[in-house]
């Protein structure tokens, strides 16, 4: 047991320590590390995307979280929440420290700079296979051939619904916006 919180421990440290942009940047490499290591799969994974977006808190604490309670009850959840903050905790501590030159430093801002269009590109991965998995949840791209059978329309008109929502009333509140697609979800699921 020791050698698996160790484990979880490490693999959220090294997504907390490689991660930039926030919770979605760090789905692909939760993907890599967990699923392509083969410690749970890629419906449970979207399942706890899906929980850690519908409580409060980021979504990255709340990935580790329930990733680690699942893979091993309270002490996994405390490994993968710890280190997938540690990293963040280590780095802002150097800041502090050693104050803002490191900030203003030329490499450092080349960096930041660099890794803008790499943050960019993982967000819309994560934001079109979530799509594509709303869509079509029971579909493989293995042997890709569309099957209208395995189309979700219901899925379909909640998004298209918040889509229309959210681009009309531009400042319109997340909160406004969750809620609208947990109430068109009731709705949508329970009448068609």
């Amino acid at each position: 047991m020791f050698l698996t919180l160790l484990n979880l421990f490490w693999i959220f440290f090294k997504i907390g320590l490689f991660t930039f942009g926030g919770g979605y940047a760090m789905i692909p490499l939760i993907e890599s590390e967990l699923v392509g290591g083969g410690y749970i799969t890629s419906d449970l994974l979207y399942d706890f995307i899906g929980i850690a977006e519908s409580t409060p808190g980021p979504v990255a604490i709340n990935m580790a979280t329930f990733i680690g309670m699942d893979q091993v009850g309270l002490l996994g959840a405390f490994a993968a929440t710890l280190g997938v903050v540690l990293p963040s905790f280590i780095i802002i501590l150097l800041i502090a420290t050693f104050g803002t030159k490191f900030l203003k430093s030329k490499f450092v801002t080349s960096a930041f700079v660099g890794l803008t269009p790499a943050v960019i590109g993982l967000i819309f991965s994560v934001a079109i296979t979530l799509i594509v998995r709303a869509i079509l949840p029971n579909i493989s791209f293995d042997n890709f051939v569309f099957d209208f059978s395995v189309f979700n329309f219901r899925g379909m008109i909640v998004l298209v619904i918040v889509v229309i929502y959210s681009f009309f009333f531009k400042k319109v509140s997340p909160i406004k916006i969750i809620l609208l697609s947990a109430i068109l979800g009731m709705i949508v699921y329970s009448i068609l």
